[in-house]
């Protein structure tokens, strides 16, 4: 990942929160978002997720939908209709992989769904750094 130019020249690492109450989870993210280059933040339900979307203002989420204090829908549903954060991108990463689950997902604005288990961090990382190179 290459660093986009900030103010006055320096350079600004792209920040990345993942919102995930799975401790092991969001170990082997931030080691590998880390490793690629992200700034990584991480939120361990709903509630503080939505306050770090805001506080921290990331460049991506990436968003578990089965979440304590309030669900990831939730989560998306509030993210989209702010005007404040509505642009940021949002990838669910989630246990659930019924098709219904997806469409909710995507109709509520994610950029892209990807069930736990059936993907590697290395393609989480790759989508990461194609919808990032879009914003540059």
């Amino acid at each position: 990942m290459i660093p986009i130019m900030g103010p006055l020249g320096k350079n600004k690492k792209l920040k990345v929160l993942l919102i995930d109450d799975d401790i092991f989870f969001r170990k082997l993210y931030r080691d590998k978002m880390t490793r690629a280059g992200y700034l990584f933040i991480e939120a361990i339900n709903g509630i503080e997720g939505l306050h770090k979307v805001i506080s921290d203002e990331p460049d991506l989420v990436l968003l578990d939908l089965m979440l304590p204090r309030k669900n990831g829908f939730d989560v998306l549903k509030e993210i989209k209709t702010n005007t404040t954060t509505k642009h940021i991108p949002v990838i669910i990463l989630s246990s659930l992989g019924q098709e219904s689950d997806l469409k909710e997902g995507m109709a509520l604005g994610a950029e892209d769904y990807f069930v736990k288990g059936e993907v590697c961090l290395s393609d989480v990382v790759e989508k990461v750094n194609y919808i990032l190179s879009k914003k540059k």
